[in-house]
Order: structure tokens, then C-alpha cells, then sequence
């Protein structure tokens, strides 16, 4: 059997488990995405005065500033959850929810950390992913409506910007060091990644990442393995949820498509 053939088996198989999902996988998709701001407003729940003395402590801002950031995190992440789950005002809820990461990168000084900033940068871009896809349903909407090429359109653009920012979460999880799994590893996933920052096999390359980040992530980020009263157990928990979110956004790739900015539909123009 051929390279082509077998890609051709792996596209054909692709196809059929899109077509039997196709009803179901926007919504997992979405609930995918939103998993790290419902994981994290619960947490600032649970863990109210630690998170405010900890902005009281770190800004010196006192506790009226340290409670307002905590309740503004809180209610924007969780109401931002369930607008975009619920299909209520998405566009609003998405700035909600993008103006949680920003508040947060410069609360927390995420921006001294390469790891966790490239972590935000990539959950943007599944943000942006979900902006691109409310544009695509109001397009069917006005379906007999005449309308530019997709690659005037800025939704295409908004397609590739979350592409490219996906692809910051896989450089992340490089390891460097020179161990057989680990060398796999990275070349099996860098390989994946690029396919769909370019958009060639997108929904085969992204549905086959998608796999990929979930059996990582349930490897590496195994936090119900841990002790509550462990530290590790926090940060578990946070890479394991953030990464859910970079599922949800790479399943919205797989059921939507990569855009126009892509090679995959450079090659139906040629």
C-alpha cells in the first residue's frame, strides 16, 4: 500500500467519524474551549481570600482592590462560559473572556513566564477560532446573499491567526532532552502542528492532534493523582484544563475547516 493510499484511508475515515459527530462536535468543541474559564472562575470561588490577599500582597492594593478582581474574574469567567455554551451574544461574550486574560496576564505577571504567556497567547486563539466560527453561522444565514472571496473576508483571517496561536501551545510541551519517547514526541506533534498552522490535511492533521493533546494531557496532567494538599495538584490541574481549551479550538478546525488562508483551499483554486 502507497503514502497516498494510506492518507487517502486515514482522510476517508476522517470523513466518516466527521459526518456521524457533525451535529455534536460544535458543541464539544465549544464546551472543550471554555474549560479552562469555568475551572478557573470556580476556583476563585473556592478560593476567594487566597487569591485576593494574593493581589493585596503582590500590588499592595488593598483588600477592596484584591475582592473587586476576584469577584470581576469569578462572574466574567463563568457568565462568559455560559453565553458562549448557551449561543447567547457570543461576540460579547468572547471580549469578556479575552479581557479575563488580559486582566489576569498583568495581575499575574504572566508575561515574566514564557511557558504560561504562550499558554494565554494560544487560548486567544481559540477565542478567535470561535469568532470565526459566529461569522460562519451568520454567513448561513444570508445564504443567497452574494458576499467577497473568503480571502477578503476577515473571518479568514481571524482562521489563521487562531491556527498560528494554537500552534504556540504545542512549543510548550517540547522536551528537550535526547530520550527515544521524547524525540517521537516532538516530531510526531511538531509535524501535526505545522500541518495545521498551514492548513494541509487540516481536519485529518487536526483531528489526529486532537487525539494526540488528549492522551498527553490525561498522561502529564493527571492531577486527580494528587494529593489535594499538594501544590502540584494545582498546577496539574491548570495545564490540564488549558490544554482542554486548545482541544476545543483545534475541534473547531476539524469542524469547520481551516479558512481560506489555507492550502487546502489554495489547492482547490488550482
Amino acid at each position: 500500500m502507497s503514502h497516498n493510499d494510506i492518507i487517502q484511508k486515514a482522510e476517508d475515515l476522517a470523513d466518516q467519524v466527521l459526518r456521524h459527530s457533525k451535529h455534536v462536535l460544535p458543541h464539544l468543541a465549544r464546551f472543550c474551549l471554555v474549560a479552562t474559564f469555568f475551572e478557573d472562575g470556580i476556583r476563585m470561588w473556592f478560593q476567594w481570600t487566597e487569591q485576593r490577599d494574593y493581589i493585596d500582597h503582590t500590588w499592595n492594593c488593598g483588600a477592596f482592590i484584591g475582592t473587586l478582581f476576584v469577584l470581576i474574574n469569578f462572574l466574567g469567567q463563568l457568565s462568559g462560559c455560559f453565553m458562549v455554551l448557551g449561543r447567547v451574544k457570543v461576540e460579547i461574550a468572547v471580549g469578556v473572556l479575552f479581557g479575563t486574560i488580559l486582566l489576569q496576564t498583568l495581575a499575574y505577571q504572566v508575561f515574566t513566564d514564557v511557558k504560561f504567556f504562550l499558554r494565554s497567547l494560544a487560548l486567544s486563539g481559540g477565542l478567535i477560532l470561535l469568532l470565526a466560527e459566529c461569522r460562519q453561522e451568520a454567513r448561513t444565514v444570508f445564504a443567497g446573499v452574494p458576499t467577497l472571496d473568503s480571502h477578503n473576508k476577515p473571518k479568514t483571517y481571524m482562521q489563521l491567526t487562531g491556527r498560528v496561536l494554537l500552534l504556540l501551545m504545542y512549543l510548550t510541551l517540547l522536551k528537550f532532552d535526547m530520550s527515544f519517547f521524547h524525540i517521537v514526541f516532538n516530531l510526531f506533534g511538531t509535524i501535526l502542528i505545522m500541518l495545521v498552522t498551514v492548513g494541509y490535511k487540516t481536519k485529518l492533521s487536526a483531528l489526529v492532534m486532537v487525539v494526540f493533546l488528549m492522551g498527553i494531557n490525561v498522561y502529564e496532567n493527571a492531577f486527580w493523582m494528587v494529593p489535594q494538599w499538594k501544590a502540584m495538584r494545582d498546577f496539574l490541574k491548570y495545564d490540564f484544563f488549558q490544554t482542554m481549551s486548545v482541544i476545543g479550538g483545534l475541534l473547531l478546525v476539524v469542524a469547520f475547516g481551516p479558512g481560506g488562508a489555507s492550502m487546502d483551499e489554495a489547492k482547490k483554486r488550482w
